[in-house]
Formats: structure tokens, sequence, C-alpha cells
């Protein structure tokens, strides 16, 4: 980088601080790099990572540097990026969907990071972190990327076990167990294949939780339960698992239409019936 861009982006980032410290308590100010090439991408970037009062992005079309000022208390560096891949742009930390990408104008296409060197740089980072003074720390046979999401699938089952008990205040509150586990999912830990998946899935895997929090009706826990699972689903097929994990079908379910959940037992226990039928349903896939 150039001597006049640093100093351009040193004025910017007074001017940005200037600006919205005003209208942000307790603000911070961070420089990052987001990838875009036009006038347009700015638009894009600065909308989908702007929040009135919590956060204010400045994005810089020559260095592809983005001035990001926001409330700590209320949002945090992860949570601009990650609304910013969503809306097609990758960073250095996250890597926006590749449909979300395909469908932006032609003259915003920018050349992206590759998968493959996002994962090499992991790679490297894990390396890195586990040496310090020429030797060695083992880390033990769990990868970081099951650690990473295994907090997710646990607190489904245990919502899923609420809803076989047909208890739905607990079902409540181990939704905003699930929840909680959702928003502190780091996706620069992810692999590749479950970033590309967890793009997809994470605003409908916080919704569903969110709704089923919000209410101690069972049946409408249950419905919402339906959906939950069919994305879970996909991304527990792109990640690794210390143990197997039983994909059960109920015909009965959703007025006769049948919906599926996830288990980590075989033996089936209905989640959408409870005690009136506990034992409807069956394995349909064993994932390993």
């Amino acid at each position: 980088m150039n001597k006049s861009i640093k100093i351009g982006i040193a004025f910017t980032v007074m001017l940005s601080f200037m600006v919205c410290n005003a209208q942000i308590k307790n603000a911070i100010t961070e420089s990052v790099k987001i990838y875009g090439n036009c006038g347009m991408c700015k638009t894009t970037i600065e909308k989908a990572g702007n929040r009135k009062k919590v956060a204010q992005i400045e994005w810089i079309k020559d260095s592809k540097m983005a001035i990001l000022t926001y409330d700590p208390s209320k949002t945090n560096t992860n949570e601009i990026l990650k609304r910013i891949a969503l809306a097609g742009y990758d960073s250095d930390q996250f890597l926006a969907p590749d449909e979300v990408y395909a469908k932006l104008p032609n003259c915003c296409q920018y050349d992206r990071i590759k998968k493959s060197e996002m994962a090499a740089s992991k790679t490297s980072e894990d390396h890195a972190m586990h040496h310090h003074d020429g030797k060695t720390e083992s880390t033990g046979d769990v990868q970081p990327e099951v650690a990473e999401l295994s907090a997710v699938f646990e607190r489904y089952f245990a919502l899923k076990d609420a809803l076989v008990s047909s208890d739905g205040h607990l079902a409540s509150a181990k939704a905003k167990e699930l929840l909680n586990a959702l928003k502190e999912v780091q996706m620069n830990k992810l692999t590749p294949e479950e970033h590309g998946v967890w793009m997809k899935v994470m605003q409908d895997l916080i919704k569903d939780a969110e709704r089923i929090e919000a209410t101690k009706e069972l049946g409408l826990q249950r419905d919402r339960l339906m959906k939950l699972s069919e994305k879970l689903y996909q991304l527990l097929k792109v990640s690794k698992q210390k143990a197997p994990v039983y994909y059960q079908h109920c015909p009965m379910a959703d007025n006769g239409k049948g919906a599926h959940w996830l288990s980590k037992e075989n033996a089936v226990k209905n989640p959408y019936y409870g005690s009136k039928m506990l034992t409807c349903g069956k394995t349909v896939e064993t994932i390993e």
C-alpha cells in the first residue's frame, strides 16, 4: 500500500470516527479489507453493514478497506462482516455464498478469495497456535471444526429432547441456549464446506430458534422444529462428528406430510407427538 493511500485511509478513519462517534455510544473504530470493485459495491457493502446508532461502515474503493465504527455492547466485527458476506462481498474472515455472489452485477463481480486459500490460511494459523518454544502441543483427536459446531448440535438435541418430553417451558429455555450457540459460531474456524452451508442456513436457524424461544405452545414449537431440523441436517452432512447421528422420519407429522428430526440415538423418540406416539417413525439415514 503506497503512502498516499495510507494517508487517505488515516484521514477517512479520523473523519468517520468524528461523525459516527456523535451517533454511536461507546464507539470504537477498526479497519478491515472487504473485496469489491465499484461505486455500486460501496453502496451495497455500506447498506448491509450499517445499523442506525449501532454500526456505521465507510468502504474505500481504491484500497478495498472498510472503516467499521460500532458500539461494542451491541455488535462486533464478525456480525458486521457476516451481514456484508450475506450481501455478496468477501472479507478475509467470511466468504459470501456462491449463489449470492453470482447474482451481483457484472461490474461488481470482483476477483474472489479461493476457499482453498482460506482453508490453507486457517490451517497455517492453527499450526502456529499449537507451537511455542519450538515444541508442538497435542490438540487430541478432536479437530477444531468439530468443536466449533458441536455446541450447536448439542443444544439442538437438548431442545429436541424437551419436545419429546412435551415440556414447552423447557423447550423455550433450550431454544435460547441454541440461539446463543448459533451466535457464538466463529465462521473462520469452519471448513470451506461447512462455511458454504452455514452462510445459506444461518439466518433461518437463528429465526427458527428465536420463534421457539418466544413461545411455550408445544404445537408452535414443534412446527418450527421441523424447519430447524431440515437446516441443521444440511449442516450436519458436511460436518465431522465424533459419533453417529440418526436422521429420523415421522410420516404422521405436519398433517400427514411427514417431518424429520436428528437424534443421537437410533431408537425412535418422536419430538412431534411425545408420549402420544413416542415410537412413531424410523431412522432413514445414519450420518457418520
